[in-house]
């Protein structure tokens, strides 16, 4: 650096006494650090700059401590944390690329845009990888549909989803919609990307090459999306914040990733980086750490469609649709060739270095200047004391089997089934999924609503994908480490269920205030949960994201680590739905042990409260290999997770979609409580249906495997009969149906006194 790059005017404190640094959420700890490192005191831009790095959405400050524990590594793991995306080896040459996000505190100011950019940054983490998307998948968190904000959101929510993934051509197959009172104001919006890509062409996004070319490419940029990774890494964003949504443009993305993957099938490109949080800040600085190498631009070559921005704003701007690339100089023409036929204009904005340091110049001036791994190694980390909250012990301290037991005595099973159908959490998620278009590119085998994972043909290929996006935050509410575990479990067992082979891991740990002890145990709890369980299971994680302080007022979101697996199907015939046929022998295979702890029919009844039933992660790793290799063979056709609501429910999902009823027996062999039975909640637990002519070599093989099962019944007619009881397929099916319709739904409702510490 010359002397005249470290005697530039420095930040100051003003006037009034106020810091500037905590105008970019830096705290005064942080920016002593700062000024430390540099020996000087930062830039204006500089400053703005470490302000995003070194946010939480960018640094993983309170984190990355935890991080150790995940394991990441297995022999068909191609790219593991640390790029992008993750990526698996698929076999036939070809390599899974896949990652889930979140973008919930701009969906709570402005859900569809919120919504639509969220898909569409993760669209690009895919494809800048080389990788062409194939799938989306989505997680939602809201709270009750009666209240009219809450409404808002959701169906904003979806209709962003639906209206950027559609316009791409991608199809959305999966994932989840959950609602509790701790989500209201503070929605969740976590999407999953998942894309295909032959194994020896991915792509890194590290810097290479001194003399190499910076060029931008993509949307001009304006003031849109300013700080918006630090507005998603402090405490409590009361004020309006509408400024730091971006709006995107879906049809230039598809252009953008059209022009993307035509380029990386050349040689001309060194490395490629998606401009999301922090904008051109995070590409630069990333590609050049990754690289371990510097860079230099002139940030007045900067197309821009607003007038006046200064280089603070241009390096700050969040604005959609900009890709980073570093290309060969030779490769220049034929670079603007390729973008320029996609209605696009490529830019030259200046070059790879080899001293490490990232430069940035407004013309003849210097507005930064500092080593790139200052703005990523030298990020500091947190690890506050964590230390769980009384409530929490008292929440699962509760009774819930009288509270269960009080508010079920004057109902019938099928009475209990029906509230059950038509609560939010439970209900038809059609309203949801007939949104979006999952049929595009007519690869999609298992559609949502046909099986608990989509599958995916893997086109050239006899062989499929199987990919599903879960997550019970109740049971992490009451106990982070067992929900985590559980967490992990439900994703891989959801792939294993329609016959994947899980083969990685990506997540989305969103969480409260990791500053405060509460939060900081969660955190803490739940990453050590995935990790126990992804070793048992024999999944890596390859990727991920965290999404921390989501609260509003002193109310956190209950900790909700939402895990995304994808898995591989040898042969794409031999997969499962939850179809059965007329005359089917109906199994529960796997755990006969639940409980009402953080269970639907508890939550109807009271707060959240209660002991999750714990998991067997041996006992769980059986099941899916069973289940699996039953599914493999061709011996089971039709196979679905005991899941939320329990046994019953489970039953009366898999007839809705047979459109054929059951005939079931005793809930249990032992004389358990028969609502208990029913709508007991635990691991482990499938239902399989087969043929009787099967049933000889399924039981066989389940012996073998040393897996317990139990005959249920047998599916037939137009009724959901249990012991003796029924109802009507038809009504069941029409409060099922009505679950997510305006002034249909039912509030769960939750103690004031039994929520997530938050701040004072």
């Amino acid at each position: 650096m010359s002397p005249a790059e470290l005697t530039a005017p420095a930040v100051a404190s003003h006037d009034d006494g106020s810091a500037p640094w905590r105008e970019v959420a830096l705290s005064d700890e942080e920016y002593a650090l700062i000024v430390d490192l540099l020996g000087r005191t930062p830039l204006p831009v500089e400053l703005g700059m470490f302000g995003a790095m070194w946010s939480e959405h960018c640094g993983y400050k309170h984190s990355r401590p935890h991080f150790h524990l995940l394991p990441t590594e297995a022999p068909w793991v191609v790219q593991g944390p640390g790029e992008n995306a993750g990526a698996v080896d698929l076999g036939d040459g070809l390599a899974a690329v896949f990652k889930v996000e979140s973008h919930n505190h701009p969906s709570a100011v402005e859900p569809f845009e919120g919504a639509a950019t969220g898909v569409g940054g993760i669209v690009r983490d895919i494809f800048t990888m080389g990788a062409r998307p194939v799938a989306i998948l989505d997680s939602l968190r809201f709270g009750p549909l009666t209240e009219s904000r809450n409404r808002y959101l959701f169906e904003n929510v979806v209709a962003g989803i639906g209206g950027y993934g559609n316009c791409l051509g991608i199809p959305t197959v999966g994932g989840e919609v959950a609602f509790d009172p701790s989500y209201s104001g503070n929605p969740l919006v976590n999407a999953m990307c998942v894309g295909i890509v032959a194994r020896d062409d991915l792509m890194r996004a590290r810097a290479t090459g001194t003399g190499n070319l910076i060029v931008l490419i993509g949307a001009a940029t304006g003031r849109d999306g300013l700080h918006g990774a630090t507005f998603a890494s402090v405490s409590d964003p009361e004020a309006s914040h509408r400024g730091v949504v971006q709006v995107g443009n879906p049809f230039l993305e598809k252009l953008l990733m059209e022009a993307c993957l035509e380029l990386l099938r050349g040689d001309d490109v060194v490395a490629m980086q998606d401009l999301g949080a922090a904008g051109l800040t995070s590409s630069l600085v990333e590609c050049a750490s990754r690289g371990d190498v510097g860079a230099e631009i002139d940030v007045g070559l900067v197309p821009r469609r607003e007038t006046g921005m200064n280089a603070y704003e241009v390096m700050l701007s969040e604005s959609q649709e900009r890709m980073l690339l570093v290309i060969r100089p030779e490769g220049v023409e034929r670079v603007r060739e390729t973008v320029e036929r996609w209605s696009l204009h490529a830019t030259v904005i200046g070059r790879v270095t080899d001293d490490g340091v990232v430069r940035v110049r407004d013309g003849a001036d210097t507005v930064v200047a500092v080593p790139a791994a200052l703005f990523t190694d030298a990020c500091p980390t947190y690890t506050p004391d964590a230390v769980e909250s009384p409530a929490a012990s008292q929440r699962r301290a509760v009774d819930v089997d009288a509270v269960v037991a009080a508010a079920t005595a004057a109902e019938t099973v099928p009475g209990t089934l029906l509230r059950l159908l038509a609560s939010p959490n439970i209900g038809s998620r059609e309203p949801v999924w007939s949104r979006y278009d999952h049929t595009i590119q007519t690869s999609t085998v298992v559609p949502p609503g046909a099986g608990d994972a989509a599958v995916i043909r893997l086109r050239g290929t006899g062989r499929a994908l199987a990919v599903s996006l879960d997550c019970n935050a109740r049971l992490c509410y009451l106990d982070p480490y067992e929900g985590a575990m559980q967490a992990v479990a439900e994703a891989t067992r959801n792939v294993s269920v329609v016959g994947g082979r899980p083969l990685g891991v990506t997540n989305c740990l969103n969480f409260g205030n990791p500053r405060l002890p509460a939060g900081a145990f969660q955190l803490r709890e739940a990453v050590r949960g995935m990790a126990d369980a992804c070793r048992a299971l024999g999944v890596p994680v390859v990727s991920g994201n965290v999404s921390l302080y989501n609260q509003t007022g002193d109310e956190a979101v209950m900790p909700t680590p939402t895990i995304g697996v994808v898995g591989v199907l040898d042969d794409v015939r031999r997969h499962a739905t939850m179809r059965w046929e007329a005359d089917d022998l109906v199994f529960l295979i796997g755990s006969d042990r639940v409980g009402f702890g953080g269970s639907e029919v508890a939550a109807l009844a009271g707060p959240v409260a209660g002991t999750p039933v714990p998991i067997d992660l041996g006992l769980e790793a059986r099941v899916q290999g069973a289940v699996r290799a039953l599914v493999e063979r061709g011996l089971v056709r039709t196979a679905h997770d005991r899941g939320l609501g329990g046994l019953a429910v489970a039953l009366a999902e898999m007839a809705f979609a047979s459109d054929i009823g059951i005939t079931a027996g005793p809930g249990t062999d032992d004389g358990q409580d028969e609502t208990l039975a029913w709508f007991g909640e635990g691991p482990s637990g499938v239902v399989i249906a087969l043929p009787t002519g099967r049933s000889e070599a399924v039981l066989a093989s389940l012996d073998a495997d040393d897996i317990p099962v139990r005959l249920l019944g047998t599916a037939g007619g137009e009724r959901w009969s249990v012991d003796g009881s029924s109802l009507d397929l038809a009504r069941a099916r029409a409060a099922w149906l009505g679950a997510l319709v305006a002034g249909s739904e039912r509030p769960v409702t939750r103690d004031a006194d039994a929520t997530v510490d938050g701040p004072s």
